[in-house]
């Protein structure tokens, strides 16, 4: 039977409030317990020392908990009666509550900072959700009407629509999220875009148009169209097989009037605001002007209801292409983009002779390759592949951040605090990943890392802390005495131990068995946090023993105490190739839970 000791001291603690007449928020006092137990592992209130009401007050309690500023008075006089509790029944002796009614004093105001900054990163979290449903339901967020009105209408939802909202929108978030890349210099970009073919291309256009009239449509009249493709080299159609790009003058034409290159209204066509920065010789100044441009020529719109020759099919899922090669890790052959091009388009389009169309788009498709190569952005690369350039890469993730995706970039968590690192990490390839660490490391001290690691490791979900003892590894023996002091908690005593016996610390032992089962069960629960199960558990039995030794071992498991552990064991036996195997993890699966039930109900 599991001795929850917080419900009993509850009790004894509205009992001794109401004998005195005193307010107590049993409620919050509760909390406070619990997190005593859970977070800090304390096997009853008194083994609080004054260290402890400085963790509790200065980490665990503004990690664990969502607060508002205005909420600290109250929890710290909650605190001072769980204190007085202590002093009066005697579960304490007099001076030694003396001395945590000190610690609590004395870490007041930085509990209070702790808890200021913990709610505004929470609002500012809640903020970023608000902007991105609005975003969503199509509201421009500089227009404060249409703000209000929708704020309005969302708060007048019931709870759980606005709920099964916002999970769903998160959800979504989490899908719009790219690998981390690295970019290259700005001065690199801004050369590569001033010797883009479409730079070139634009800047030409608009230097023979200068100022002169359009049709009603505010394009080029016939006669001047013809002059204009001779002016740019484009008098005879590129062609691919049985493709023809009629249309390359039409599509810079548009590109350069909505980069505003060209301003193109009222029958008329002029230099546009644009064209200065095109030329500049400011870098920042010029990617500002190339980026519109780039977005007009790949994002193109191109309506299916007008009827799409196969050219405008291909430049219709160009942004899917590009968003493709920006998540490779290697050169992607063009057959495999051209499979997945085929497939989305024979999804989302309706054709009568779909061999013919097929064709068509293949062809398309290899003349719209080489038109990203002539202006930089694409470039053969392997056997037979194609990558993005750097300036590709910029580009395409600037069209990602506009569209709401997150972004990350090699480098940039150097500075990060140790949560933000794990948190980040998570995107990570295992080769970025090995530098992101490097960098982080190279920018803190040895100890105060080791320490923000084992904060991380006592506060997060086993995901955290497989993270966080990866990079904890990566620190030598200079930082063993900020873990050997951290021994003491339950959820990172196994890997202290494994981390001092790694840099041969004299005070190493030996894992005991029940903290290497402990472990295992960790990082499988870690694994599953982000992994389908049935690769979490490939991933696991990678390192796990053999045959008879793992079914002895799972016949072990179910006892640890790891609130996990049900679920690995269950993902085990779902997974598991042996059938032997599986069947004995799902029976400690099933023991376990049953365990679990016991305990909560005090049998």
């Amino acid at each position: 039977m599991a001795d929850n000791w917080v419900e009993t001291t509850a009790g004894e603690l509205r009992l001794w409030a109401d004998e005195r007449g005193e307010t107590l928020d049993e409620q919050g006092a509760r909390l406070l317990l619990d997190l005593v137990r859970q977070e800090m592992g304390l096997a009853g209130p008194g083994e609080l020392t004054p260290d402890g009401v400085r963790e509790l007050l200065l980490e665990v309690f503004p990690e664990s908990v969502v607060a508002g500023t205005d909420e600290v008075p109250a929890v710290l006089d909650t605190l001072r009666g769980i204190v007085a509790f202590l002093r009066d029944t005697g579960a304490v002796p007099a001076a030694a509550a003396a001395e945590l009614a000190d610690a609590v004093e004395g870490a007041a105001p930085g509990f209070a900072e702790a808890v200021a900054e913990a709610d505004t990163a929470e609002r500012q979290v809640a903020a970023e959700v608000i902007a991105g449903l609005m975003r969503a339901d199509g509201v421009p967020l500089d227009d404060q009407d249409a703000v209000e009105k929708w704020v309005r209408e969302f708060e007048a939802l019931p709870e759980d629509e606005r709920y099964t909202r916002t999970e769903e929108y998160l959800r979504q978030a989490e899908e719009l999220v790219v690998p981390p890349v690295r970019l290259a210099p700005e001065a690199d970009l801004a050369a590569a875009a001033r010797a883009s073919a479409l730079t070139a291309q634009v800047l030409a256009l608009a230097d023979w148009t200068g100022e002169r009239p359009l049709t009603e449509h505010d394009q080029l009249t016939e006669a001047d169209a013809r002059e204009a493709r001779r002016a740019l080299g484009l008098e005879e159609p590129r062609s691919s097989g049985r493709v023809e790009d009629e249309a390359a003058l039409e599509r810079l034409w548009w590109a350069a009037v909505e980069a505003e290159v060209i301003t193109a209204a009222g029958g008329a066509a002029a230099p546009g605001p644009a064209l200065e920065g095109l030329r500049s010789a400011d870098d920042a100044e010029l990617l500002a002007a190339w980026l519109p441009l780039f977005d007009a020529v790949v994002v193109p719109e191109h309506d299916p209801e007008d009827g799409l020759d196969a050219i405008e099919l291909v430049q219709n899922e160009l942004t899917g292409v590009l968003i493709h090669l920006y998540e490779q890790e290697a050169p992607t052959p063009p057959r495999e983009l051209l499979e997945a091009l085929r497939d989305h388009v024979a999804e989302s389009y309706d054709f009568s002779d779909q061999n013919a169309m097929s064709a068509l788009v293949t062809d398309a498709f290899s003349l719209e390759l080489a038109i990203l190569e002539e202006w930089g952005v694409l470039v053969p690369a392997g056997d037979g592949g194609r990558a993005l350039t750097p300036l590709g890469v910029w580009a395409v993730r600037q069209l990602l951040l506009a569209d709401g995706f997150t972004a990350p970039l090699v480098g940039e968590l150097a500075g990060a605090r140790a949560a933000e690192l794990v948190e980040g990490l998570t995107w990570h390839r295992p080769d970025t990943a090995d530098e992101e660490i490097a960098g982080w490391l190279a920018s803190h001290d040895a100890k105060d890392a080791a320490a923000d690691l084992l904060d991380v490791m006592r506060t997060g979900g086993p995901g955290a802390r497989n993270l966080a003892a990866a990079v904890l590894h990566r620190i030598g023996p200079e930082a063993a005495p900020v873990v050997r002091a951290a021994r003491e908690h339950p959820l990172v005593s196994p890997y202290a131990v494994l981390w001092l016996n790694a840099v041969d610390d004299p005070s190493g032992r030996e894992l005991a068995r029940e903290e290497y089962l402990w472990v295992f069960v960790d990082t499988v629960a870690g694994m599953l946090e982000t992994a389908e199960p049935a690769e979490a558990v490939e991933a696991a039995l990678a390192d796990a023993p053999p045959g008879a030794e793992l079914v002895a071992m799972i016949d072990e498991l179910w006892r640890t105490q790891h609130g996990d552990v049900a679920d690995v064991l269950e993902a085990l036996g779902d997974h598991h190739p042996d059938k032997g195997t599986a069947k004995a993890a799902r029976t400690a699966a099933y023991k376990a839970r049953s365990a679990r039930q016991s305990e909560r109900g005090g049998v």
